[in-house]
């Protein structure tokens, strides 16, 4: 087991503790309470939570959980994906956050109810045809579509539910119950009446268990919204997995490609058309507030607004190449620029009654929308392939270097660089987040008499710490990034902290010699810039002092690369020649002699790892704070 392999073990953080003990996510500053006899003091434990093993790596479905195992082999992650999973360096989470996974899981939306135009009331599809704005027809078909792509929605509360759910909630009236329960097994799946098997809803098509109609509408709602759904597995699949399992062929393919009246299984109220469930998606709005998509439903004499089919055929025919922010080196049609974040609706619905009118054309059109976009993004700074940055400890660091860092995989930075993740998104991953900004070093005190907050400088003026013990406090901070203002929750260069008076003077040099831990030391030899480590190698820093700030990069996410101004994975930490199997062997087993740090309450010599252990998390600002007891 490596040093790092033991830092990111599953640990029990143990802080102080009396009495009963309660398990919670951050471990909360002592309380004292008194008694008429004494006071106690209560304290939580934090328990970190259990890293995901190769045994639980379960996604949510659209009615249970799926394994890894089953999205790799169903091509909706890539096998690169699949061992970052099982390694560890990205989770569940993060993966089922990808738009190109998440479409798969949970599909895209229904129509979850109906927006009254003349009121603004939005209603649930039940509440519209309760109120006669739905015929009980177009009311069961548009309930069915729901059933038969995931679940029944409640637009009005924002909640999904099952068929039963919706009925006991009277979200749907008890007399739609058996045919939406019918429906809804489009998801759960049909039993095969000779091999009692569970088939998909194709299949039941194809075995003639379902009305051809009925089941060509549930089918068109399903890929409409995402995908065809597998109801062995409980998640879409992609259209080649689809046919390879025999859940789609080609003659419905020339079937849904080229509807008729026939096929066109739904009906806009507005304009009395029967339409495909494609087409009737498209001319509804979206709530501002749930994302959910709502159709509109206007009075009699009142405008609507949609795009009529001929309209929209052109606007989907109609491609460039030329679109910047996320759009940045992919051919996209003007449909999909129309109905982009870019464009507002005011703006939207402005442009397409000109083109109606004639009075621009569909080159015209196309050239407002570029401008429009290129405005928008240049303004913003929206991101582009050329200014991909991420915010490293000191500097900016490139996508790339991530890259060949192995923070990030290489399907990560395609989706970068095509737009369909940000920087922000990314960012924001804990598998990337820990080595662009490491994990809590020692912030400050927490004095338990008082249940005051104070940096460490302060606690050495106080008295509470010794000048010994302030030194390596302070060092361990400059070398894992900066100095740390615990009052005010700040983080400083050591020039910064000097200046504001979070550290004395008097510990500026030493603080400066540290901080190089993070910035870099300049090889005498070469003039080139050297990380800790390898200064500790050629002697350039005293051997106790070097291994003490190294044992705290390591705790607090990893060794820094001064070069790129970001930790490294331990392969890469070796790779660079930042780390060696000696020192892994020297910290991994520590004696006194490597034990640089102190525990003033117990008096004992620690490492930064066990000191850090014994520290508790300020509820406020998440920092690490050093429990003092008087």
């Amino acid at each position: 087991m490596t040093i790092f392999e033991k830092h990111s073990k599953y640990k029990l953080l143990l802080c102080t503790q009396t009495g009963s003990i309660s398990t919670t996510v951050t471990c909360q500053p002592p309380v004292a309470k008194e008694d008429s006899s004494l006071t106690t003091t209560t304290t939580s434990i934090t328990t970190t939570t259990s890293t995901e093993t190769t045994e639980d790596l379960k996604f949510h479905g659209i009615r249970k959980d799926v394994s890894a195992s089953e999205l790799l082999e169903s091509q909706i992650i890539t096998e690169d994906l699949f061992k970052g999973l099982t390694s560890g360096e990205v989770t569940v989470t993060e993966i089922s956050e990808m738009n190109s996974v998440r479409k798969y899981l949970e599909g895209t939306n229904s129509i979850a109810g109906v927006y009254l135009q003349s009121t603004g009331e939005t209603l649930s599809i039940n509440e519209a045809k309760l109120r006669g704005l739905l015929t009980p027809g177009t009311t069961l078909v548009l309930l069915e579509a729901q059933a038969a792509t995931g679940f029944i929605i409640d637009p009005v509360n924002n909640k999904k539910l099952s068929v039963e759910e919706a009925a006991a909630q009277g979200v749907v009236g008890n007399e739609w119950k058996k045919k939406l329960l019918s429906a809804e097994r489009a998801v759960t799946g049909y039993r095969d009446p000779y091999t009692d098997k569970t088939i998909s809803l194709f299949q039941a098509l194809k075995k003639d268990l379902i009305v051809k109609d009925h089941g060509i509408r549930l089918l068109e709602a399903q890929i409409a919204t995402g995908g065809i759904i597998d109801p062995v597995y409980s998640h879409r699949v992609p259209v080649q997995v689809a046919y390879e399992r025999g859940y789609f062929d080609e003659e419905m393919n020339q079937i849904l490609n080229d509807p008729d009246d026939d096929t066109k299984g739904f009906f806009d109220p507005n304009t009395q058309e029967n339409l495909t469930y494609l087409q009737l998606v498209e001319r509804c709005i979206t709530d501002p507030v749930t994302g959910l998509s709502l159709l509109v439903v206007v009075k009699k004499g009142e405008f609507y607004f949609f795009v009529d089919e001929a309209t929209k055929l052109i606007l989907k025919s109609t491609t460039t190449t030329k679109a910047g922010g996320r759009y940045q080196g992919t051919t996209v049609s003007l449909w999909e620029l129309l109905y982009s974040k870019y464009i507002t609706e005011e703006k939207r619905r402005d442009l397409v009654q000109q083109y109606k009118s004639g009075s621009i054309t569909v080159e015209r059109f196309l050239e407002i929308i570029l401008t429009i976009i290129q405005h928008i993004t240049t303004t913003t700074s929206t991101e582009t392939t050329e200014d991909l940055k991420f915010h490293g400890i000191r500097k900016d660091v490139s996508a790339s270097e991530l890259l060949e860092s192995q923070i990030i995989t290489e399907d990560l930075f395609k989706g970068l660089t095509s737009g369909e993740v940000t920087v922000r998104e990314i960012s924001e991953m804990n598998s990337v987040r820990k080595y662009l900004e490491g994990t809590n070093s020692i912030a400050g005190v927490y004095l338990q008499s008082t249940g005051e907050t104070l940096s460490i400088n302060e606690a050495k003026l106080r008295g509470l710490l010794t000048p010994g013990t302030t030194l390596v406090l302070l060092e361990a901070q400059a070398a894992t990034g900066f100095i740390i203002d615990p009052v005010n929750n700040k983080k400083l260069s050591v020039e910064e902290a000097a200046a504001q008076g979070v550290v004395g003077n008097e510990w500026k040099k030493k603080l400066l010699s540290a901080e190089r831990a993070v910035t870099g030391y300049r090889d005498p030899y070469t003039d080139k810039t050297i990380s800790l480590f390898q200064a500790l190698k050629k002697d350039l820093i005293v051997k106790d002092h070097g291994i003490r700030l190294l044992e705290a990069q390591i705790a607090t996410g990893g060794i820094i690369d001064p070069v790129y101004s970001h930790r490294v994975p331990v392969q890469v930490a070796y790779e660079r020649g930042y780390f060696d199997e000696e020192m892994n062997q020297i910290l991994n087993d520590p004696d006194d002699d490597t034990k640089g740090f102190f525990d003033p309450n117990t008096q004992e010599n620690l490492t930064y790892l066990q000191l850090v252990e014994r520290c508790i998390t300020d509820p406020t600002t998440g920092l690490s704070l050093l429990s003092l007891r008087k």
